[in-house]
């Protein structure tokens, strides 16, 4: 699918398993961003600087274009609040939502996709964290030993899959299965900084470890030619 992605002037099938956050200041910037990425990406992360803007606007403008929608919100509210949040953004069409990892608020995500087909993914343990972070927030357990626990309570609620870091993503494909969404920011290439990612890994490592798609920011749209970058994150991928 994407063996030509080593060639920049084939227009390859843009890989499925690669999300690209729209991780800017502005609308503006995000659709100045797609448009430079062209066909080597389908699937975009609209977070929460843009959340602050337009965001659902410009996930309407995605999906619109064909495009996949990832929209990471990490809601984290009562039950009732966030069963209709959900309500709402999947009928909006868009696929991937994230949660935080709590029994309630899954629990509550779920009923509020209802048979929709927006999958609900729950946030283990941020992948900024360290073990020492954890303590000095209250927790008693490593950062693994969270993740673990919150996998578990995530495929008890019903969600259809996981943010973990590639250090995390073996252990939750082994307990959700080879159906369960493995989604894995912090993904660095060896070529570009880790930034402020502290469990990060490789394209080809996440994937190998049991991602199901990766989060692969800033190596692609910090560089001189994001289009390039992605298709260069691409022929990376293809090789795992």
């Amino acid at each position: 699918m994407v063996a030509a992605a080593a060639h920049a002037h084939v227009s390859p099938a843009a890989d499925p398993r690669l999300i690209v956050p729209l991780d800017l200041p502005t609308v503006d910037e995000a659709r100045r961003m797609v448009e430079a990425l062209g066909d080597a990406v389908s699937f975009y992360k609209v977070g929460l600087e843009l959340f602050a803007s337009d965001g659902m606007g410009l996930a309407r403008e995605l999906k619109a274009q064909g495009k996949q929608v990832f929209l990471d919100w990490k809601l984290h509210d009562i039950g009732t609040t966030v069963q209709r949040a959900a309500t709402v953004l999947a009928n909006a069409g868009c696929d991937f939502l994230t949660v935080h990892g709590e029994p309630q608020v899954m629990t509550a995500a779920v009923a509020g996709r209802g048979g929709s087909d927006l999958k609900v993914l729950a946030v283990t343990v941020l992948t900024s964290l360290t073990d020492a972070d954890l303590v000095e927030m209250g927790f008693s357990e490593s950062a693994r030993s969270l993740v673990e626990r919150r996998i578990r309570q995530a495929i008890d609620a019903g969600c259809d899959g996981v943010i973990a870091s590639p250090h995390e993503a073996a252990l939750a494909r082994k307990l959700g299965g080879p159906d369960f969404l493995v989604v894995t920011p912090g993904v660095r290439p060896d070529w570009s900084a880790k930034n402020d990612q502290a469990r990060a890994a490789t394209p080809s490592d996440a994937l190998r470890a049991g991602a199901s798609h990766i989060v692969c920011g800033r190596p692609i749209t910090a560089a001189a030619d994001p289009r390039e970058a992605a298709l260069r994150v691409a022929a990376e991928m293809a090789s795992a």
